[in-house]
């Protein structure tokens, strides 16, 4: 990279027509195979799964689920997030991640989760640092991959209070 040159940084969203560049970098980035309903939930969360562009070349991707929780209100799972290495320390992760946070906050989502593998500490202190805690192990959540173990990483978003 030249000195002082900006690399434009952009997100995208994933619809039919590029959801096979959300395949690619699954491939590329995860030890499992997604099915079906993993990338329908991915498009059914509309503004939530982007792709990540540097320079105009896909190098990660945030995908999201909606759940319901009882009583209705709606929380937000993150089944992935990644980025390719070579383009890792970059600030990729953070815009991904801010960006599902953010949407969290503007939509009235009060919670935002997802699994990590019990040893993979670079993600566990990545979501950490964005104020993430880990709430639950699961063993033997992970089939065919060691350790199989993962925690459940949530944030609580705080919501705006109404006006009195």
């Amino acid at each position: 990279m030249g000195a002082g040159r900006e690399v434009p940084i952009s997100l995208d969203g994933v619809r039919d027509k590029n959801l096979m560049q959300l395949k690619k970098l699954n491939t590329a980035l995860f030890p499992v195979r997604y099915n079906d309903k993993y990338y329908a939930d991915a498009l059914a969360s509309a503004d939530f799964t982007k792709l990540a562009y540097y320079s105009d070349i896909c190098v990660g991707a945030i995908a999201c689920r909606l759940e319901k929780k009882e009583g209705g209100a709606v929380r937000v799972y993150i089944m992935t997030l990644g980025v390719l290495a070579p383009y890792r320390g970059l600030g990729i992760g953070t815009m991904l991640l801010n960006h599902a946070i953010d949407l969290c906050s503007k939509q009235n989502i009060g919670e935002i989760y997802l699994h990590v593998q019990t040893n993979n500490e670079d993600a566990i202190n990545f979501y950490k640092k964005f104020g993430f805690e880990i709430t639950e192990t699961i063993h033997n959540y992970y089939i065919n991959i060691t350790p199989p173990d993962c925690y459940v990483v949530t944030k609580l978003i705080d919501q705006p209070q109404p006006k009195k």
